[in-house]
């Protein structure tokens, strides 16, 4: 039986070119394509959207890009003027020093935490990056902040473990988001401020109104505050905490690269 087989095996070789070498590589290449395949098909939230993980980033550039013009004074308006007042409270919980080196991711244009740091253009690099990959090396940084931006990325792990490999040992995490507030009538009344209100001030104040309509999506599918304290402490972070401001509209997370 041995024998015949082998037998078969030599007529196939001299009969099939490439036999055995051609099966292999069309094997290979089917796997490659099906891991290619199944990369692709990854899908996430856009807002309310269901979209493919590979487009949600151009999506969400063309949302700033479409409103950076405004993306201030709307601030101000939907806000009325109060999220000046809860980054204030972000970076006095900070409390930064003449030391601190400081990485701002999404940091919008930049103006309101440069006024209350009292810094000027020299003392600021830009950089134009992926917060789920960013430009910097290992234990860079002694303190890492993101406000209102870790709800807009495609994989918030991801970023969490960026924030984590670029802090030096004893560096701070600080994230200010959107949340979920801890009084039932109360979270009511924000929805319905939040998706019949916004929206129409973006499209009187800016031009558009669905930039707006993600935000006030975006908000809603993110985390609740213990949610995303275990996802901070699951990157690696101790002694995590939040504190709720305006009731829970948003919350101040913080965590240390022990």
């Amino acid at each position: 039986m041995a024998c015949t087989r082998k037998i078969l095996e030599v007529i196939k070789r001299k009969l099939i070119p490439n036999y055995g070498k051609q099966r292999f590589h069309t094997i290979s290449k089917t796997f490659a394509e099906v891991n290619q395949e199944e990369a692709s098909s990854k899908e996430t939230h856009f807002g309310f959207e269901t979209v493919k993980e590979t487009e949600k980033a151009e999506k969400v550039y063309s949302v700033f890009e479409t409103v950076a013009s405004k993306y201030d004074a709307m601030n101000d308006a939907m806000s009325f003027g109060i999220h000046r007042i809860w980054k204030d409270i972000f970076i006095q919980r900070l409390s930064p020093t003449a030391n601190t080196h400081l990485l701002d991711v999404a940091g919008g244009t930049g103006r309101s935490r440069a006024e209350k740091l009292g810094i000027n253009g020299k003392q600021i690099s830009w950089l134009q990056g992926d917060a789920e990959n960013l430009p910097v090396d290992d234990a860079s940084f002694s303190a890492y902040t993101i406000a209102f931006g870790i709800r807009n990325v495609t994989h918030i792990d991801k970023v969490l473990e960026e924030a984590y490999r670029v802090l030096r040992p004893g560096g701070r995490f600080m994230c200010l988001e959107f949340s979920q507030l801890n009084n039932r009538m109360l979270q009511w009344m924000y929805d319905q401020y939040s998706f019949q209100v916004i929206p129409v001030m973006g499209q009187l104040i800016a031009g558009q109104w669905k930039p707006y309509q993600y935000l006030v999506e975006s908000i809603r599918q993110f985390p609740n505050q213990e949610d995303f304290k275990y996802m901070v402490e699951d990157a690696g972070f101790r002694h995590v905490s939040y504190e709720n401001l305006s009731f829970g509209v948003v919350a101040i997370h913080s965590g240390f690269k022990l």
